[in-house]
Parts: C-alpha cells; sequence; structure tokens
C-alpha cells in the first residue's frame, strides 16, 4: 500500500480532530456541561482511523460505549456530535442519547452501545440482512477486550461464520477491562486465536500504528466483499485516561501510561510523514490548528443551540 500525500493529509486529519474533540469534551464535562459519564477514547486514534479508512462511504460500522472516535472516523459532524454529548436537540439523537448512545444512520454509523458487546448480535442481523440484499457492503463492528467474556460475542461468532457473513470484528484492546488488566489474562495474539477457534482469520496488529491497522482491516474487507466471511482482529493499543469520569484510575502507575505515550499514534505518524517528506511541519501545525477551529466551533455551537423542547419528552419512545 503506498502511502500518498493525500492519505496522509486525510488520515492525519481524522486523528487529529479525534483527539482534539476527547479532549474538549473530557473538559466540558468537567465544567458540568455534560451530563451523565463520559469514555474518551484518547491514544486509541490509530484503531478507529485506521479501521474505518478502509471502508466505502455506504459500508457500516457499529461502535461502543467509547466511540467518538469511531463516529468521526466515519464522517460524523462534530458539532451534531457535541450537541449531542451537551443534551441539545440539535444532537444527532436530539439530545436523548448522550456520549455512549451516537448513531448516524445517514453515515453508516448504526450507533454505539451501552452494553459490553452489545453490538456484536447486531452486527449478525446487519450482516445477514447485506446478504439477503446482495449488496457489495460489509460491517466493521467495534467492541473491547472486556466483550471476550459476553456470551453474546460467541454466539455471535459463530453465526457469522455458519451463514458467512460480511462482518469483520474489531477488539480494541486498550489493555484494560475497566480496572482489570487484559495482559493478567491473555494477550493480543491470544486473543486473535479465537478467530481461527471459529473457522475465520484472527489477526493482531499494533493498534497505534494507523497503516498497519489500515492494510489488515482492508485484507479483512476485501475478504468479506468477495464472499469469503467474516474476520476478527485484534487492535492493541491503550487508553490514556481512566475508564471514564467515575473511574479514580488508581490500578495503574504512572510509569506504565509514560511508556504509552511515548508509543503515541498520532506522534508516530508525524514522524513518519516527515521522515518520508510527505508532510511539512508547517503542515502538520496547520492540520492540528483546523482540528482545534473545528472543535472550538463545535463547542460554541452546542453552548448556543436549544434545549429540546418540554413537549417533545416523549418523542422515540414506544409503548403498547
Amino acid at each position: 500500500m503506498k502511502l500518498t500525500k493525500k492519505l496522509a493529509k486525510n488520515l492525519l486529519k481524522k486523528m487529529c480532530l479525534i483527539r482534539a474533540f476527547e479532549e474538549q469534551a473530557d473538559k466540558s464535562y468537567m465544567e458540568g456541561k455534560v451530563h451523565g459519564t463520559i469514555h474518551v477514547s484518547i491514544g486509541q486514534e490509530a484503531s478507529s482511523v485506521g479501521s474505518i479508512s478502509a471502508l466505502n462511504p455506504d459500508d457500516y460500522i457499529l461502535s461502543t460505549h467509547r466511540g467518538h472516535g469511531h463516529s468521526l472516523a466515519k464522517g460524523a459532524d462534530p458539532k451534531l456530535m457535541m450537541a449531542e454529548l451537551f443534551g441539545k436537540e440539535a444532537g444527532y439523537c436530539h439530545g436523548r442519547g448522550g456520549s455512549m448512545h451516537i448513531a448516524d444512520i445517514a453515515g453508516g454509523n448504526l450507533g454505539a452501545n451501552g452494553v459490553v458487546g452489545g453490538g456484536n448480535p447486531m452486527a449478525v442481523g446487519v450482516g445477514l440482512a447485506i446478504k439477503m440484499r446482495k449488496q457489495n457492503q460489509v460491517v466493521l463492528c467495534f467492541f473491547g477486550d472486556g466483550a471476550f467474556a459476553n456470551g453474546a460475542f460467541h454466539e455471535s461468532m459463530q453465526l457469522v461464520v455458519r451463514f458467512e457473513l460480511p462482518v469483520i470484528y474489531i477488539c480494541e484492546n486498550n489493555q484494560y477491562a475497566m480496572s482489570f488488566p487484559t495482559g493478567d489474562e491473555k494477550t493480543s495474539e491470544q486473543l486473535a486465536e479465537s478467530g481461527e477457534y471459529y473457522g475465520m482469520p484472527g489477526i493482531a496488529v499494533d493498534g497505534n500504528d494507523v497503516l498497519a491497522v489500515r492494510k489488515v482491516v482492508q485484507e479483512a474487507v476485501d475478504r468479506a466483499r468477495t464472499g469469503d466471511g467474516p474476520s476478527l482482529i485484534i487492535t492493541d493499543t491503550y487508553r490514556r485516561k481512566a475508564h471514564s469520569r467515575s473511574d479514580r484510575d488508581a490500578y495503574r502507575d504512572k510509569k506504565e501510561v509514560k511508556e504509552w505515550e511515548a508509543k503515541d499514534p498520532i506522534l508516530r505518524f508525524k514522524k513518519l510523514v516527515t521522515d518520508d517528506d510527505l508532510l511539512t511541519e508547517e503542515e502538520i501545525d496547520n492540520i492540528a490548528q483546523q482540528a482545534n477551529t473545528s472543535v472550538e466551533e463545535a463547542r460554541l455551537f452546542a453552548e448556543e443551540a436549544p434545549e429540546p423542547a418540554l413537549e417533545t419528552i416523549e418523542d422515540g419512545v414506544y409503548a403498547p
């Protein structure tokens, strides 16, 4: 895969936008402007951007509670996303979903999920619909390493293999299932072996290397499009922040965090594109500034957007 200047710009833009958005979302939560809780993906940008960059615009994704990066990588509007976090009517779900339930159906994002591994069985249904309609689409289903302990994950794996569905399962192993270190249980390579157990390719990849992620996902996407069925990919990455804002993050030491900060996916990619003379320092600075500007505009939009009207409180609520 040849890395062109155009592709380098696009990948860096997406990663910088996600980082800026997550930092502002975290700050806005601490200021009391975002309610409930929030799960940011700072440090995991290469996993979402590398994966989703291998898709066509009409392909689908299913996300997780830590899904802001997935949404932005799929092309979501930062203004509508920030408005959703702020609980405003202008948000993607009219302020009803919040941080953990953003969906952009028109953009192919079928939604984030507050249930651990909740998207896994949904991906079976989406994949089955694609196959029944004889469409040339695929679905990426993201989940965390903690979902391996969920029965629905294993049931879903059996079904997508049985029906040879165009589903790519992407486990973002950020080293912790909440406070439980994944490394005490299994490595990413061992997790990837689960794919082989069920009869599909399983591969572990450096989740902080955006090009490595893009390569393995592209291969899985091509395989799914040609009717050769599903794949399991483990992206080995790290969440730099606590699990959520209610997490005191007392279970890991600062040395570990510093070691992973040195593997920062954005810094690594910046070094690569400058070493290869694809982008100049000025171009890189401009990309970062554009991301910051876009997120600041999103913050102002969200703060000024109207609250949902009281008379709409039952909209979207269904009962017999």
